[in-house]
């Protein structure tokens, strides 16, 4: 019996949700969206079903500590386990920056330039959202995602698993700032990268700057120390043909591209749909 077959006599779900929305405005601008995600969860069924026909069932009783985490900044994401990107159903922990909407441009770039692929490395795989959007997308592809961090590794591969695409993917630990990284990788069609680029004393959200991962998060006082140890690195990874997209803040285009072109390598810039600078797009001079 489905949940939303029962009724236990409690308050409805109609109201939890009014009165959950109204507190939650303090803590989110999606506050009515984020009511009904919990309580989805907190029932084990889609929202749309909830909607559809849950209204009148009784709230449960582990509605209100979900709510009460949320009043403290924790991200919706991390407290239901699950993020969607860019169609696929992503399990996410405190070990990894929750995918954004933004970054599916870079998807949509890398599989428009390579669409025929054969290798694929994703650096700082962090949950693997791009390598798994990236290998979904080009059929037959295989890649790599390497991150320093040993618990993203195990989030990225338990998602790898659970989309059947665990036969493609291959997770290490390497952290590109430290000597030898690139040891034993080889070459690839397609170089993908959302490293940390965030400002240290950027001024964030709670829900990012108390519960995201730091070390995914922040490049010192400017936020590009990470592109310059990875930019110029980028062509002993490329294939003769192979294309580099590297995520950037809203105002790094400029030095990061400066960074690109002393390493021998052209680049495009791409937006997100808000019109804002968000990928670049770096290959060979001339190729």
């Amino acid at each position: 019996m489905s949940p939303l077959d029962r009724n236990g006599g409690g308050v409805p779900v109609s109201e939890a949700l009014r009165e959950a929305a109204v507190r939650l405005e303090t803590t989110s601008d999606t506050a009515r969206l984020d009511a009904e995600v919990l309580m989805a969860h907190a029932l084990g069924v889609s929202r749309s079903d909830l909607l559809l026909r849950g209204m009148r069932v009784a709230a449960p009783a582990g509605f209100a500590a979900l709510v009460e985490r949320r009043l403290r900044h924790e991200p919706v994401a991390y407290i239901v386990g699950l993020q969607e990107f860019y169609g696929l159903p992503l399990r996410v922990s405190p070990a990894v920056l929750i995918p954004r909407g933004d970054s599916e441009v870079l998807v949509e770039a890398a599989v428009k330039a390579r669409p025929g692929a054969a290798r694929v490395l994703d650096c700082g795989t962090g949950s693997g959202a791009l390598l798994l959007a990236a290998l979904d997308q080009i059929g037959g592809a295989r890649g790599i995602g390497i991150d320093r961090s040993a618990g993203a590794l195990v989030v990225a591969a338990g998602n790898a698993q659970a989309l059947g695409l665990a036969d493609r993917a291959a997770f290490l630990q390497r952290d590109w700032a430290a000597p030898g990284w690139r040891a034993g990788l080889g070459r690839f069609d397609l170089v993908l990268a959302n490293p940390p680029y965030v400002e240290t004393d950027a001024p964030l959200a709670p829900s990012v700057r108390e519960h995201e991962p730091a070390g995914a998060l922040f490049a010192g006082v400017d936020g590009l120390d990470d592109y310059r140890r990875l930019v110029p690195q980028l062509p002993a990874l490329l294939a003769p043909d192979g294309i580099a997209l590297v995520e950037i803040g809203a105002t790094q285009a400029g030095p990061v591209s400066a960074l690109g072109r002393a390493s021998g390598l052209a680049t495009r810039l791409h937006h997100d749909l808000a019109a804002r600078p968000r990928v670049l797009e770096l290959k060979r001079a001339g190729g």
